[in-house]
């Protein structure tokens, strides 16, 4: 069980409800003797708060624990810049699905007291790193917890693309490009374009291929471990991006090879003790809730 005393809190910006969450939340990590450092994007949300203050890698030096209030798209990047620093993240859901974000404001004191006392669960999630490489040359650089994608940006044409793991030619496509991505990112673009839930523990990357101009491009599922390479068609007429999170993009040309692969470091999630990710789907994506009558 970790000792918390110096929490570091992340607001997502321009959301009053936030706001209205990161008060009361000040306020009961106060009360209960806690010291609180604000993010420096997120104290300038609340004036006069009367908190130190820190940028989010002095969060990761400083802190014993992050709580992150948004939705799962604060979370992501907030671990995109924490992961290195193997702080634990939890999330405060103000945002829509809340895969990640798991604690309702709702009842936020009492699910958050029994965090701090020490009643919780905590799982590990790995990121992916993307190089972008023209000439021989680094281009970009890009971390992603959910996904990377290659996409055609504002272009509506299609994307010729090759596509290597572990250095072994696995084919060349024409579509909208190709979605790699983790476990975390597997209940987001990635299920939309068609690809598997996948359960959080395992340590595989799913490749989504997004409208191939073939009725056989199938996601494919493989080890985690995997080194992905795609070298973007010399012959394309668009100029291409890769978007990490869809957060963040990197505009590519053609020829540049697009080099994927585990990051070196994962994040800590902390989750209240009856957090499951079956029930999270049941919730979030709206399966049946109750088993059929026999």
């Amino acid at each position: 069980m970790d000792h918390f005393r110096n929490i570091g809190v992340i607001g997502r910006m321009g959301s009053v409800k936030v706001v209205e969450t990161l008060r009361q939340l000040k306020q009961y990590l106060l009360s209960q003797n806690y010291q609180v450092i604000l993010e420096e994007d997120t104290a300038a949300m609340i004036p006069g708060h009367g908190l130190q203050v820190a940028s989010k890698k002095l969060l990761g030096e400083i802190c014993d624990l992050v709580i992150v209030v948004g939705g799962d798209g604060s979370l992501l990047g907030a671990a995109r810049e924490l992961a290195k620093s193997k702080i634990p993240l939890l999330g405060v859901n103000r945002g829509r699905l809340g895969f990640l974000t798991d604690i309702s404001p709702s009842d936020l004191e009492e699910r958050l007291g029994k965090v701090l006392e020490g009643e919780y669960i905590e799982e590990t999630r790995f990121l992916l790193d993307g190089h972008v490489e023209r000439n021989g040359q680094p281009v970009g650089f890009g971390s992603a917890l959910n996904d990377v994608v290659l996409h055609p940006g504002k272009s509506t044409r299609m994307i010729g693309f090759d596509l290597f793991i572990d250095g072994h030619f696995v084919y060349s496509q024409r579509s909208d490009g190709l979605i790699v991505s983790t476990p975390t990112g597997s209940t987001a673009y990635s299920l939309s374009a068609g690809g598997p839930i996948m359960h959080p523990k395992l340590d595989a990357i799913v490749l989504v291929p997004m409208f191939p101009h073939t009725l056989s491009s199938r996601p494919i599922v493989v080890d985690g471990k995997s080194e992905i390479k795609l070298v973007i068609g010399e012959t394309n007429e668009t100029y291409p991006q890769v978007s990490f999170d869809g957060q963040m993009n990197i505009a590519c040309a053609p020829g540049d090879i697009i080099r994927i692969t585990k990051k070196p470091f994962k994040i800590r999630l902390i989750h209240p003790t009856d957090h499951n990710f079956y029930a999270t789907c049941r919730d979030k994506l709206g399966w049946a809730s109750e088993i059929a009558a026999s």
